[in-house]
Formats: structure tokens, sequence, C-alpha cells
């Protein structure tokens, strides 16, 4: 890997990813909760409800699934079983609030009186919940993580060679989730613009800026995936070992 070659590591990539996640939720709870009104499961007025969809959504796929891909590198020293384990859960905790997330979703318009899906944001949204919950529960993560990665048996050729397919899907399903965000910051800020906010007042600010530190943020991600936690570190999320 070039990187490697010019000594670059992933350290620094993920120091900035971390500062980046917890501006994003600090940004978000701030949108939803003083710009918003609120969070909230039941209530009279509805958009509380939907207020907990970008809050779950963002901490879940975004946050959750950005430290499942950089545990590896966070702790390149940590014993490969506690890692894959690690990243696992991270992957786990995050599928069940992007799951709940779109639940809030489907409640809000239900309760509205509002269509389901038949936006460009909640197609991509459904899709790449499919492919999350395919590539965390029954492909490399669970399934194929615990059968190929933590049974002795499992070839140290087979695992050598699965890891960079999981790695590169894993990564697609990431980007893809990025997309569905900003897709999800415009529209609702459209839908908000429409109604009367100042398109240029505080509250449209604060949800570009937060698209944009989003957008900052998964790109950090994958540089640090995709840069050695060593310098001779060739490839993958970390090194498999022979034995």
């Amino acid at each position: 890997m070039a990187a490697a070659g010019l000594g670059v590591k992933a350290t620094p990539f993920t120091y900035a990813a971390h500062a980046l996640a917890a501006v994003a939720a600090a940004l978000v709870l701030v949108w939803c909760v003083h710009f918003r009104g609120g969070l909230a499961l039941e209530a009279q007025n509805k958009n509380l409800i939907f207020n907990v969809h970008p809050v779950l959504m963002l901490i879940g796929y975004i946050i959750l699934g950005s430290e499942a891909i950089m545990i590896y590198k966070v702790f390149p020293n940590l014993n490969h079983d506690t890692a894959k384990l690690t990243h696992l859960i991270l992957h786990a905790v995050a599928t069940v609030l992007g799951a709940f997330g779109i639940y809030c979703a489907f409640k809000y318009h239900n309760d509205s009186g509002i269509a389901n899906l038949y936006s460009l944001h909640s197609w991509l949204g459904i899709g790449t919940i499919a492919l999350y919950a395919i590539q965390s529960m029954l492909c490399s993560q669970w399934v194929f993580g615990f059968v190929t990665f933590f049974l002795p048996g499992a070839a140290p050729g087979v695992r050598r060679g699965a890891l960079p397919w999981h790695a590169l899907f894993g990564l697609f399903v990431y980007v893809l989730a990025l997309a569905t965000a900003e897709l999800g910051f415009l529209e609702k800020l459209t839908f908000l613009e429409s109604g009367g906010l100042d398109k240029y007042g505080a509250e449209a600010f604060l949800v570009n800026f937060t698209a944009l530190v989003v957008v900052l943020l998964g790109a950090f991600v994958v540089v640090a995936a995709v840069t050695p936690a060593h310098a001779e570190e060739p490839r993958g999320y970390a090194p498999i070992p022979v034995s």
C-alpha cells in the first residue's frame, strides 16, 4: 500500500474521526432538542416522534458504525479475537439503534397521515438497512465472522482471502449510509424551508453544518480504514495471524 510506503499511519485519522463524531452527535442533539422541541415516543406533537429518527440513525449507523470500522486501527495491538468481538458488538448495537430509528420514522408518518417510502432518501435508507443487516448479522459480521474467524479449524488462507471482500463490502455499505444520511438532512431541511424556515437562519445553518461534519467524519473513517495501523501493515482492517 502506498500509504505504508510513505510511513502514513491510521492513528491521526482516527483521532480526527472521533472528534468529528462527538461534534456530529452534539449538533444533531442541539438541532432536535433545542430547535425542534425535543424527543418523544408518544406525543401530541408528532414532530417529537420524528426527532428520534435522525438522532438514532446518526449515533447508530454513522457513529457506532464508524467506531466498528476503526476498532482495529484505534487499538492496533488489541488481541485479534477481542477486536473482532468488539467489532461485532458495535455493529449489532448500531443495527438495533438504526432499526428503532426507522420504526420512529414510520410511526411519525403513520400517526401524521403521511405516505411512507416515497423519497429517494427512504428508498436508499431501506436498501442500506437491508445491506447493513446482511453485512452485520448474516454474512461476514455474524455467521461468517464467527465461523471463519473464531473457529480454530478455519484455514488461514480462507481468512486472508475473505478479509478484503468483507472490508470492501463493509466500506461500501458505510458510504451508502453516509449518502443516505446526507439525503435525509437535505430532505428535512427542504421541507422545513418550504414551511417558512429562514433559509439563512441559525437552524438552517446548523443542519447544513451537521451534514458537512458527517461528510468529513466519513472521509476520515474511510481513510483510516484503508491506511495501515503500522507503517509495515499491508492492507485491510488488521493483519490476520497465520495461526
